[in-house]
This record gives structure tokens, C-alpha cells and sequence, in this order.
């Protein structure tokens, strides 16, 4: 059941209405019964893998819980707290592993080995990535004392289930999350019109940008022999796709939740506008970034065993660039970690260990940085250096896309090659649009340019502050609802599939 499906939206309705009948203490048992019935639509076998990682994490945090309770008046046995929450990421991450990551690993032994394994004939569980960093996000908070450990498993099942963010994210912390589906929510209006407003803006993304980008960007990497022409242009459509689709299906997840009267944290913040590639994956896929930095990169920078290298960083290289190594090894890691948590392939790993080197060098050459633009004379406050800043960081970015949008590596250094030495914009217009056939190209190249102009202005307001939910208060309410039909009405005119592919960022 796709967010984009009608049958998405009849189930949304139907949980809506019900949810604001029934009394209200009721409410949080309305959604999680909806949110298992959504998954039982989509896989009823996978959701035995959710009940798994909401039991075991559940289990594990009382019984962490339990010490602390006996434990009150005398030393708590930190180390067995310890063992429990090693035995809790063990099973929750080991889950996630074995049905993502297994195949990959046999993969790998044959063709060292020149084996013959037999692959695992399985199918990932959609959503799977998300609820296993959401439960062990909060195992972790609770062994941290960051949060009380929830008693009753049936609104720690609803964290963990909430259907809206299931399958897409954003991945929730409990203590922002935990008390919004909980409490009781009355019935606003404001609350619906701002969820309809959000869903129409991310059905536009996905349905006219994303997938009108997806059709050229297919064509190009399907044949990049006869497209070689427009190599470059494969890549930075793969970009408006992948941005598109991703931030498209945030959105609907946002105004679902929002007209349930909970408000899920952002997951983008303009990305494309960053000054560099660590500012990008501060704006990109916030709640992975942000997860990834709580739980693994502190917890990483702090151990025993970076305070050694630390030390002896500190005494080859002084002390402010050997507290940089440090940094730079956490980087590295973290970013491979993202890379394989993307897909369990050598190109997912290399594009993550490119992230981590940019990031890694940028830290440890900040000082020399500093000193180059002091004697060029250039100002960091100067509209063109940050312009100059962002367009160096979206071409960085870009070049990582092509290690994410093909199945090799060498795949990419072809698509490379070709972006350097080939340039036929014309090729554009061989490329047939769909059922529409090659007559319709021009208007639907037209049609993906209008629709990230219109993108790209929302953005620039937001950039320079505006709150765009408020604006839209202060809009006479027919305007906004003139825009909001258009916007709507746009979307089965110009889009070039009346059903659209499955979001990306699902299969994770």
C-alpha cells in the first residue's frame, strides 16, 4: 500500500474519522491497530520481524529497568546492565543484518573463495532499517538514563509501528515521539487543512519531479552508450529523483501525522543549499544524520580505544590536529556505516567512505583553509564565496551520485568518462516520455523545469527563514485553497503515470 495509492488514502480517512470518534483515552489504541493493520496489508509475514525487534527491545529496557528499581539503595551492577544491552542491539541489530547484509557476505566469500554458497531466497521487510535504529535508539536512551523504560508494550508498540513513518521515516526518538501518540488529540481544523496542504505538496515531488526525472534518468543509465551525450545530466537527474521522491514522501508521512495531531521532526532543511558536505548531511536525512551521531559517533570518539590513537595523534601531530585524527577515523566509520545502512554493496560502502574523506579532510585542513583565505582576501560573509561554497558542495555531492545510482563501480567511472569527454544536450529528445512517445519530450522536460523552478522558489523563501505553515495562515483562505487545487489538479495531468513507483527510501 504506497503513500501515494488511493487505498492509501481511503485507509488514512477511515483511521481519521475513527480516531476522532472514539473517546479519547482511546485514541493511541485506534492507531496502533491501524498501524499493524497496515503493515498485515502490505507483508503479514514481516510483521513477525517488527513484533521481534518490539519485543526484544521492549523486554531488554525493563529488565534494565528492574536493576535500577532493586538497585536503588546500593551500587548498580553497571556491567550487567551492560551485558543486557549488548544481548538487546545483538538480536535487534543481528536481525537486520542477517536479512540485509547476508547475501551480501556470501557474495563476497565465493567470489574470494571461489565458492558456491547458495544465496538466501528472501525478501527484506519493508521499513526494516527504520524501526530497528528507532528500537535501538531507544534501548540506548534507556540504558543511558536519557529515558524511563516504557511498561505498557502496547504504546511501546505504537512508537514503533506508527504507520505514517513506517516504511519512510523519519526515524522518531521516543522522547519527542513516545507522549504525542499517547495523549489525546482534539479535533482542528487547521491541524487537517495544514496535513492536506503538506500531502499535496509531496505528491507534487514525487509524482511530477521525481518521476518525470526518473524517466530520463532511467533512459540515460539503461544505455549509456547511446546516451552518452547527456552522461552528466543522468547524474544531476538522478539528484532531483532521489530528492524528489524522498522529500515527497516525508511530506505526506509529515501532514498524515500532522492531521492525527502529531508533529514528526523535519527531515530536510533545504539540503541543496549547504556551504559544505558536512553542512549537507546536517540538512539531508536529519533523523538518520542525528541518529548516527548520538549513537555512534560519540559513543565511538569517546572509547578507549580513540582516546589511545588521540594520544598518539597528539604527540605526531600537536595537539589540535591530533584531536582532529580522532574526529576523522569516527567520520570514516560513521560513513561507511551510512553507506552499507543505503544497501549492502561495495558501490554503497565506497560512496559512503567518499562522504567520510571529505568530511575527514575538510576538519583536519580547517586551519589551512583559514590561512589560504586571509591571503586571498576572501571574506566568508561575501554573497559569492557563498555562492562559490554552494555550488562546490552540490558538485561534490553529485559526484558521489554516481557510485549511488549504478550497480558497479566500474558502471560509474563509464558514466564519468563520458561526462567529461561527451556533450549532446540534443540526445535529450531521442528519449521517448513514456506511452506519450518522443513527440511529448519537449513538453515533458518543460513540464520537470517548471516543476523545480516552483520547487526551487519555495525553498529560497524558506532558506531566507519564512515559515511557509504560517504564511500559509496569513493567506486568504481562497488563494490557499486555489493553490492547493491546482497543485492537485496538476498532479494527474502533468505526471507521467497515473500509479507511481514505489518510493526509494522504502526498501531500506
Amino acid at each position: 500500500m504506497s503513500l501515494t495509492s488511493n487505498l492509501f488514502f481511503l485507509f488514512t480517512a477511515m483511521g481519521l474519522c475513527i480516531y476522532y470518534i472514539v473517546p479519547k483515552r482511546l485514541q493511541w489504541v485506534v492507531l496502533l491497530i491501524c498501524s499493524y493493520c497496515y503493515y498485515m496489508i502490505i507483508s503479514i509475514p514481516a510483521v513477525f520481524f517488527l513484533l521481534f525487534s518490539t519485543l526484544v527491545t521492549y523486554g531488554c529496557a525493563l529488565w534494565i529497568k528492574h536493576i535500577d528499581n532493586i538497585q536503588v539503595e546500593e551500587k548498580v551492577d553497571v556491567k550487567k546492565k551492560k551485558r543486557i544491552v549488548i544481548f538487546g542491539i545483538v538480536l535487534d541489530l543481528g536481525m537486520l543484518a542477517f536479512l540485509k547484509y547476508s547475501n551480501f557476505l556470501i557474495l563476497n566469500i565465493n567470489a574470494i573463495t571461489n565458492s558456491h554458497i547458495n544465496l538466501f531466497h528472501m525478501i527484506l521487510p519493508l521499513g526494516i532499517s527504520y524501526y530497528t535504529f528507532q528500537t535501538l535508539g531507544y534501548l540506548l536512551d534507556v540504558y543511558w538514563g536519557r529515558a524511563e523504560a516504557e511498561t505498557n508494550l502496547g504504546k511501546y508498540a505504537l512508537f514503533v509501528s506508527f504507520f505514517p513513518q513506517l516504511v519512510q521515516g523519519p526515524i522518531g526518538r521516543y522522547g519527542r515521539l513516545a507522549d504525542q501518540l499517547t495523549s489525546s488529540h482534539k479535533f482542528e481544523l487547521h491541524q487537517i487543512k495544514y496535513g492536506v496542504e503538506r500531502i499535496v505538496w509531496g505528491l507534487f515531488k514525487k509524482m511530477i519531479v521525481a518521476e518525470w526525472a526518473s524517466v530520463y534518468r532511467i533512459a540515460i543509465f539503461s544505455n549509456p552508450e547511446q546516451y552518452s551525450g547527456i552522461a552528466v545530466f543522468g547524474v544531476l537527474l538522478y539528484t532531483i529523483e532521489l530528492y524528489g521522491d524522498f522529500a515527497g514522501g516525508i511530506d505526506i508521512v509529515l501532514g498524515v501525522a500532522a492531521m492525527f495531531g502529531i508533529r514528526l521532526d523535519e527531515n530536510f532543511r533545504q539540503p541543496l543549499f549547504s556551504v559544505s558536505i558536512s553542512d549537507f548531511w546536517r540538512r539531508w536525512h536529519i533523523s538518520l544524520g542525528t541518529w548516527m551521531k548520538d549513537y555512534v559517533f560519540y559513543p565511538l570518539t569517546l572509547s578507549k580505544a580513540m582516546c589511545k590513537l588521540q594520544k598518539k595523534a597528539k604527540v605526531k601531530w600537536g595537539r589540535k590536529k591530533g584531536r582532529f585524527v580522532t574526529i576523522a577515523v569516527s567520520d570514516l566509520i560513521v560513513f561507511v556505516l551510512v553507506g552499507l545502512w543505503h544497501g549492502p554493496s561495495w558501490n554503497n560502502i565506497g560512496w559512503g567512505f567518499y562522504n567520510g574523506v571529505i568530511i575527514a579532510t575538510s576538519g583536519f585542513m580547517a586551519d589551512t583553509y583559514k590561512v589560504w583565505k586571509t591571503k586571498l582576501h576572501i571574506k566568508d560573509q561575501s554573497k559569492g564565496y557563498h555562492l562559490f561554497m554552494i555550488l562546490r558542495t552540490f558538485i561534490l555531492f553529485n559526484l558521489g551520485q554516481y557510485f549511488d545510482c549504478v550497480s558497479s563501480v566500474g558502471e560509474a567511472l563509464k558514466m564519468m568518462k563520458y561526462s567529461v569527454t561527451s556533450f549532446q544536450p540534443s540526445q535529450f529528445l531521442m528519449i521517448s516520455s513514456g506511452k506519450l512517445g518522443v513527440e511529448y519530450t519537449p513538453y515533458a522536460l518543460l513540464t520537470l523545469f517548471i516543476g523545480c523552478v516552483i520547487w526551487f522558489i519555495v525553498s529560497v523563501l524558506k532558506e531566507k527563514g519564512i515559515n511557509m505553515e504560517e504564511a500559509a495562515a496569513k493567506t486568504p483562505i481562497a488563494l490557499e485553497f486555489l493553490i492547493c487545487i491546482l497543485l492537485l489538479i496538476s498532479i494527474p495531468l502533468f505526471s507521467p503515470m497515473s500509479v507511481a513507483r514505489g518510493f526509494i527510501y522504502a526498501q531500506f
